[in-house]
């Protein structure tokens, strides 16, 4: 069955660009022209999100935001006329899972869009050989893609909770930030280390008072290191 693809632009000649090239390459594809009638649309069966970012109405930062705070963690992919360093980041900080600026390649786009749904499927396929990490009172349930602290449910993104497994698995070793590129945004080109720096800031706000499980050595990277 064909992995489903939710276009999300007010430019109707972008939207019809992408449309038919992911057609093309075997995806099902649906189209919503504002973030309002994106979110009419939005369902479970969608493998990914590409979204633009500056719309009239509400933004694709704002909408981003709305699904993470609704704890929707489908897979976006921004779309985006500015490509400075701060709107990277501002596309990550609201949970974004990649970004790519406009003017864009095609194949680049469609090589994103399977890198992270491929990323996706290799994680669900990993997480039914085993189901639990646990230390005392956190549990990561892999199954459910649950982060359980206290018997408190912690909402992750889908890239917070890889990079929160990676850590859990490997207690104690220092993992430098191209280690964890390696690792987490495997065949995702253009991830630089700053994206590491604010994804685990992200993932560190989230824990809470549970921040130091994940140590910073610098120069070095960063551990897991649990203290019960």
């Amino acid at each position: 069955m064909p992995e489903k693809i939710l276009v999300v632009d007010d430019d109707l000649n972008i939207c019809e660009i992408l449309e038919f090239n992911l057609k093309n390459d075997g995806f099902e594809v649906e189209v919503a022209y504002s973030a309002e009638e994106a979110l009419k649309k939005l369902s479970d069966n969608y493998a990914l999100i590409l979204l633009d970012v500056m719309m009239s109405g509400m933004s694709g930062y704002k909408m981003a935001e709305k699904l993470r705070a609704e704890d929707n963690q489908i897979p976006i992919l921004f779309l985006t006329a500015k490509d400075t360093e701060n709107d990277m980041l501002t596309g990550f900080s609201v949970g974004g899972d990649d970004y790519i600026s406009k003017p864009f390649s095609i194949k680049e786009v469609i090589a994103r869009v399977k890198a992270i749904i491929k990323r996706g499927n290799h994680q669900s396929r990993k997480y039914r050989k085993n189901q639990k990490i646990e230390f005392e009172n956190l549990v990561i349930n892999l199954e459910t893609k649950e982060l359980i602290l206290n018997e408190k449910i912690i909402t992750l993104t889908k890239t917070e909770f890889e990079m929160f497994v990676l850590f859990a698995e490997n207690p104690e070793r220092i993992f430098s930030r191209e280690n964890i590129i390696d690792r987490v945004w495997k065949e995702t080109p253009y991830v630089t280390e700053r994206t590491v720096d604010v994804h685990i800031t992200r993932l560190r706000k989230k824990l809470g008072d549970y921040a130091s499980l994940i140590i910073n050595r610098p120069g070095y990277g960063y551990k897991f290191h649990y203290h019960s």
